[in-house]
Order: structure tokens, then C-alpha cells, then sequence
């Protein structure tokens, strides 16, 4: 199932307090990046990011998940209300990444 645009723009307003936060459409879903750097993305309508130990922290009882079949085990954000949470998730993930480039 691919994820709708509408649910895109609402991730993205939920990410407008942090600085960077930016997405692109691969083959149905599309991918985040902060500051050029591939944090999560949006996948089935849902929002998983990167299990870093800087996402860790932020979302200690996130339930881990496939963002796809075949991908990397990712932190499930639960909560999309929470733009305070999702600003410090962001620039946690852009501390944590090393150096990308822009999307």
C-alpha cells in the first residue's frame, strides 16, 4: 500500500518547528531527510524513523517495526500530535547522522 500525499503534508506540518526537514517520493512512499540527511520516512501512512540511540531516547517505548518487507527495523512514531517531540526527534537524528547530501 502506498502512503497518501495528505498524509505527507501532515507529517511535514507536524515537522515545521524544525529547521530542514524535507521529503521525496520513492516508489510510493517517501523518504525524510533533515538537513540532507535520510532520517525515516513515510511508509504505509505511518512515520518510522531511524532506531538510533538519539531516537531511542526520545521514543523509549516506541514499538520497532519494518518499514517494508526486506527493510531495517525502525522506530514506529506514535505520535504525530506532539511537534515539540517531533522538532527534538529531528534535530537529535541530525546530531546523530553523519553529513549528507542534499535531496
Amino acid at each position: 500500500m502506498a502512503s497518501s500525499k495528505s498524509c505527507l503534508d501532515f507529517v511535514l506540518e507536524q515537522f515545521s518547528e524544525a529547521e530542514g526537514v524535507s521529503a521525496r517520493a520513492m516508489m510510493g512512499e517517501y523518504i525524510l531527510y533533515v538537513r540532507g540527511k535520510v532520517f525515516g520516512g513515510v511508509y504505509d501512512d505511518r512515520l518510522p524513523v531511524k532506531g538510533l540511540p538519539a531516537a531511542a531516547a526520545l521514543l523509549p517505548d516506541a514499538p520497532r517495526e519494518l518499514p517494508y518487507p526486506g527493510g531495517r527495523e525502525m522506530l514506529l512514531v506514535e505520535d504525530l500530535e506532539d511537534r515539540k517531540l517531533l522538532r527534538a526527534l529531528a534535530e537529535a537524528l541530525d546530531e546523530a547522522l553523519p553529513a549528507g547530501r542534499r535531496p
